[in-house]
Parts: C-alpha cells; sequence; structure tokens
C-alpha cells in the first residue's frame, strides 16, 4: 500500500514542502531511503523501526520504499523522522490515513517513541500554512516557536502513539496559543542601564546619536575606560523590535538552534560578540552546506567586535559588503544562500598595542603603525561614529552623581525614529538614516550655502573619502531628528565632522 505525508524543510533561512511518499512491498524486510537523504536522515530507518516496535506497533515486513519528494534537493537532519514512521504505519495499514493530506509534520524520534525538537520550526510553520495546510504537528518543545504563526493549528505531540492517535482522531489534543502581545510585553532582566556608567557623557551622547539613526560605532581608549560596558547597554536604548523584525530574527535563531526549550519569539535586540579568533565562515556563515554566521545572528541588532585590530584582516574585510548591502551570499559548490545581515557594528580597540594613549606609548611609532593598520581604511569609511573613550576622573568614579538612565536616553531615540519612520513611509525597505541611499540623502539631507562650505572645509582638511562625505550626511539627519528639526544646520554638521576627526588623528 502506498502512504503520503506532508513534511518540510529547510533551505537557508527558508523552507520549502517535501512530501514523505512510503511503498510497502512484498520481498526480503528491507528499508530503503531515496530523494536525495544526508547521513542523518539515512539513519531515521534504525531510529523509526525501534520506536515503532517500542511504541508498540508491527514493524511492516517486506520492502519499503521511502521517497522525499523533490527528489532533486538534499535532505539533511532528522526532522523527517515522524512523518517516516507515520507513513509507514499507514502503509502497513496500521492506521487510517484519511486526514494525513490535511496535517504535515516534522520531529525527530527517540528510541522510545518519543518526539525530541529540531531546529527551524518557525521557518517550517510559515512555509506549511503557505501551502494551505489545516495544521502543523511538531515536537511539544517547539510549539511555542511555530503557534506565533497565526491561522495554523499546532499540535504539540510527545510521542509518536499520541501522534497517530491524534491523526485516527483517538486523542484530542488542543492547539497551542500564544499571546505575542504578552511576549513582547516582557521587559528585559534589566541588567545593564546607561545610569550605572559614570561620567562618559559625551561617549554616551555618541551612542544616543548610533541609535537613533542605526550608526556604526568605533570606540577607541585605553583599558579599563568602560567600552565593552558602554557597548553591552547599547541594546538598552534601541527601539524595540516590530513583528516583523522578531520573526525574521527568531527563523535565524531557530535555525541555528540557539532558542531556549519553550521560547517561542526573539522579542528584544540580538546582541553578538564573538571573539577575535573567529574564522571568516563563523562570521559570515559557511561550511559545506551554508548556515548563518555571526553577522546574520546579529541582524536587526549589535554585533560588538572587542579588540578590534586583534580581529585577523581578511576576516574584518569580509565586513564591508554586509556594511553596505544589509546581507550576505555564500557560495557553495552544492548552491548560494543569501542570508539577512542588517545590524550595528560596535567595536572597540586600545589607542596603541601596550593599550595607552600615544603619547604615552612606550610603543615606537612603528609599531604603533602597524598596529593601526590592521584595520583598513575602507572599513573605517564604513563606521559612521568615531569616538575617544577617555579615563573617567577619580571625581566621577567617586561621586554619587549617576547619569541619565536607558529609559530616559530611549525615549529621546525612539521620537527620533518616528521621524525617520514617517519620513520613509513610503520606503519600507529604509527603516533609519545610515540605510539611505544617494537618493534620500539628496531629498532629504539638503544643505545651506553656510553649511555646504563648512563641510567642503571638513572634507579638504581631512581629507575624507566621498563615503566618509556620506556618512557625515546620515549622522547630520540624525542629529538634527534628535533636536526636532527638520532642517540639517551648521551646529548639526559640525558635531557630525567631529566623529570623523579621530581616525585621522590616530590613523595619521
Amino acid at each position: 500500500m502506498l502512504a503520503k505525508v506532508c513534511s518540510a524543510a529547510v533551505n537557508g533561512i527558508e523552507a520549502y514542502p517535501v512530501e514523505v511518499e512510503v511503498n510497502a512491498g512484498w520481498g526480503d524486510t528491507v528499508v530503503v531511503i531515496v530523494g536525495l537523504p544526508d547521513t542523518a536522515v539515512k539513519e531515521s530507518r534504525d531510529r523509526v523501526s525501534t520506536a515503532i516496535s517500542n511504541s508498540a506497533f508491527k514493524f511492516p515486513m517486506g520492502r519499503t520504499t521511502i521517497n522525499l519528494a523533490p527528489a532533486d534537493v538534499k535532505k539533511e537532519g532528522p526532522s523527517f523522522d515522524l512523518p517516516i514512521a507515520v507513513g509507514m504505519l499507514a502503509a502497513s495499514e496500521q492506521m487510517e490515513s484519511a486526514v494525513l493530506e490535511d496535517y504535515a509534520m516534522v520531529g525527530e524520534l527517540a528510541l522510545t517513541g518519543g518526539v525530541r525538537p529540531v531546529k527551524g520550526v518557525l521557518t517550517i510553520a510559515l512555509r506549511v500554512k503557505a501551502t494551505g495546510k489545516t495544521g502543523l504537528l511538531v515536537p511539544a518543545e517547539n510549539a511555542p516557536e511555530a503557534a506565533v504563526v497565526k491561522g495554523l493549528e499546532v499540535i504539540p505531540v510527545h510521542n509518536l502513539r499520541e501522534a497517530v492517535g491524534f491523526l485516527e482522531g483517538a486523542y484530542a489534543i488542543a492547539p497551542t496559543r500564544v499571546d505575542i502581545d504578552r511576549l513582547f510585553a516582557q521587559d528585559p532582566d534589566g541588567e545593564y542601564d546607561f545610569a550605572d556608567v559614570k561620567g562618559q557623557e559625551s561617549v554616551k551622547r555618541a551612542l544616543e546619536i548610533a541609535a537613533a539613526g542605526g550608526h556604526n560605532v568605533l570606540l577607541v581608549g585605553p583599558p579599563g575606560t568602560g567600552k565593552s560596558m558602554l557597548a553591552k547597554r547599547l541594546p538598552t536604548i534601541l527601539p524595540p523590535l516590530t513583528l516583523d523584525e522578531a520573526l525574521e530574527t527568531t527563523k535565524i535563531h531557530s535555525i541555528v538552534g540557539l532558542l531556549s526549550p519553550g521560547q517561542a519569539l526573539v522579542t528584544h535586540r540580538p546582541f553578538r560578540s564573538p571573539h577575535h579568533t573567529v574564522s571568516d565562515a563563523g562570521l559570515l556563515g559557511g561550511n559545506i552546506n551554508p548556515t548563518p554566521g555571526e553577522i546574520s545572528l546579529a541582524h536587526n541588532g549589535i554585533l560588538f567586535l572587542d579588540e578590534l585590530p586583534e580581529f585577523k584582516r581578511n576576516v574584518l574585510e569580509t565586513l564591508r559588503q554586509p556594511l553596505e548591502d544589509g546581507h550576505v551570499t555564500i557560495s557553495r559548490a552544492a548552491g548560494s544562500m543569501t542570508f539577512p545581515a542588517q545590524f550595528m557594528l560596535v567595536a572597540a580597540m586600545n589607542p596603541t598595542p601596550d593599550g595607552k594613549m600615544a603619547h604615552e606609548s612606550r610603543s615606537s611609532p612603528r609599531e604603533i603603525q602597524r598596529y593601526l593598520g590592521r584595520i583598513s581604511g575602507p572599513l573605517l569609511d564604513r563606521i559612521d561614529i568615531h569616538i575617544e573613550v577617555p579615563a573617567v576622573p577619580f571625581r566621577d568614579m567617586t561621586g554619587e552623581r549617576t547619569g541619565e538612565s536607558s529609559a530616559q536616553i530611549r525615549g529621546r531615540v525612539l521620537l527620533a525614529r518616528q521621524r525617520q519612520q514617517a519620513r520613509f513611509a513610503a520606503k519600507p525597505r529604509i527603516t533609519c538614516n545610515a540605510r539611505m541611499g544617494s537618493r534620500e540623502l539628496k531629498a532629504y539631507c539638503q544643505l545651506t550655502a553656510e553649511t555646504l562650505e563648512l563641510l567642503k572645509m571638513a572634507m579638504s582638511e581631512k581629507k575624507l573619502s566621498a563615503r566618509a562625505f556620506d556618512r557625515i550626511l546620515k549622522v547630520s539627519r540624525t542629529i538634527a531628528d534628535l533636536a526636532g528639526s527638520e532642517t540639517i544646520t551648521s551646529e548639526h554638521v559640525m558635531e557630525a565632522i567631529q566623529f570623523r576627526a579621530l581616525d585621522q588623528q590616530i590613523w595619521t
């Protein structure tokens, strides 16, 4: 007898439908899986056969052929265990198969017949809904994640017998429901707050501007001045994720397997901080079958690179294209994958190899130049704001006065972002000032003759590139938004120019 069970698989960050066809025939007892299965899928016949026996079903005798269609796409992972087992039971007439066409299913089987969680369930649920299925059977731990998709019955199952009983109508399993508004209403743990930072008012101002416009930041200062401390608090002043952004971010984290058991959504902006020994594949994504890397895991959030010159130069250079385009394309022999990578780059570094400022350092000029030369000019041009983080004066460290809280700063950031959303309402691909293209710069960053002359002098004196000119305009637009001004004034441009002065002081 022939049985068909619907499932789905992940390719990149998207999913595609897979039809599991099971045919029970005559001959020697053997299970054959075709349809380009990988090793994990081939091993499923041993897991499935044991799980069927331990669930008090009879293992089908004779030749059982299992086809995973489409047959020209490689199938990976253990998520086909459950549909294969259900298909084998339907093909051997141990269960009714009338409702199989209404439901899709994924899940790994334990030898006991239990159903274990798998990766990428949110992406699969979105695809199943698009195909018009009534519902999706998933491992119970994955159910909240899949239930985020409205209009799809998500049936949590703990073991194979539960799945079969539900499909036959013997068990009534209530679909999992998730209150998305409640998920977004949950506050972060509150571990970090800008009120904890003593002094560093100029740096806080720079980070407020960066958060308001989505700009990349470079923090330069000696050890112990609070560069990492400040960077870790930057997410607390960023705007909250929208539902679409949360879904995009959750899809990536689900595919990599970073969601906690029972977690439905990533509701707070991610903060990724890879070690400086990371490879280019770890940062961009890769392997034989490309998977998202750190820059995609930081999508809609922050990628923090501490000790920037310690990263391999070839690794840093790979950031140039994603910083411009907001996505990364990985090409391998098996094909190409494109992963989203719209993130804020926040980098921190010492001014010299021994950590001291240049006038205090014991390193030779050549050693300092070699150290700073690990960061290329084109990469620096893509960092909008360069800010020096000075040592904290003793009176600030011991004083009672605390700075503004993250909530206060975030309020101003949100007002600036609202102005940008209204400005770019007709262009949904542009979410903040940092994402403006040449057309938007021309339309929304018009300067007076006096302001333009000021910028011309700065470009000439500092020998800035055309890309740096665009970055100054974007930062000026953000400063004006924070001030509630539709016009970019000379004061806004002067402050933006100051954030491009540090690299010239240090790198020359």
